[in-house]
């Protein structure tokens, strides 16, 4: 463990600070931190930078409600830079993205939405909406309509289809009932208001 004071801050007194979601691992944005603004992010329990352009503390979210609880902070062997991981209220860009980094480079893929943790975040989002707003024509609205019952008894039912795929070695049948058991899974943990963070600190006590 590492003191503030032993962290390698920059000659203008900043340390850039990539910015994580905790449950998903996506990269939301890139920032700085000053020891000041380190110290408010101790203290309030939420992400503070330090803005270069305005030369201010920047509480993110002050203004427009999309504040970022933090989870954890880790310095690189280097000292000289930092990751810090947050439950984001709401998107991380300026631009009303949820991360900052969606520029496609010329030559290189994006790949920035195939990552199994952030298909399961956005996945989980849509589920919460569409709990709260059911719209018609909406099989996820349905299944919340139709309530816990009928909810477990699909994820039966897709647990059974997954069994017998893999049973049959299909590798191909196994990937597409085993989409069909995670999504039913998640409306299952959305309708009891599981998030998938519970599961998460579950599986992590487990590997301790």
């Amino acid at each position: 463990m590492i003191k503030i004071d032993e962290l390698k801050w920059g000659s203008d007194g900043l340390v850039p600070v990539v910015v994580q979601d905790a449950d998903t691992g996506e990269v939301l944005t890139l920032a700085y931190m000053s020891r000041e603004s380190l110290a408010k992010t101790h203290e309030t329990g939420q992400s503070v930078f330090y803005s270069r352009s305005r030369s201010s503390l920047w509480h993110k979210g002050e203004t427009s409600g999309n504040f970022q609880d933090v989870a954890s902070l880790a310095a690189d062997c280097d000292r000289d830079a930092l990751v810090l991981r947050v439950r984001p209220r709401g998107p991380a860009c300026h631009t009303g993205a949820r991360s900052c980094f969606f520029e496609e480079v010329d030559g290189f893929a994006l790949g920035a939405e195939d990552g199994i943790g952030t298909i399961l975040g956005t996945l989980e989002r849509l589920l919460e909406s569409r709990k709260a707003v059911r719209p018609e024509g909406s099989y996820t609205a349905k299944l919340f309509e139709r309530g816990r019952k009928r909810i477990l008894q699909k994820v039966g039912e897709e647990a059974a289809e997954t069994v017998i795929a893999g049973m049959g070695g299909d590798r191909e049948e196994m990937v597409r009932e085993s989409s069909d058991l995670l999504f039913h899974l998640l409306v299952a943990l959305r309708e009891m208001d599981i998030p998938l963070s519970d599961i998460a600190r579950e599986l992590h006590a487990r590997r301790r």
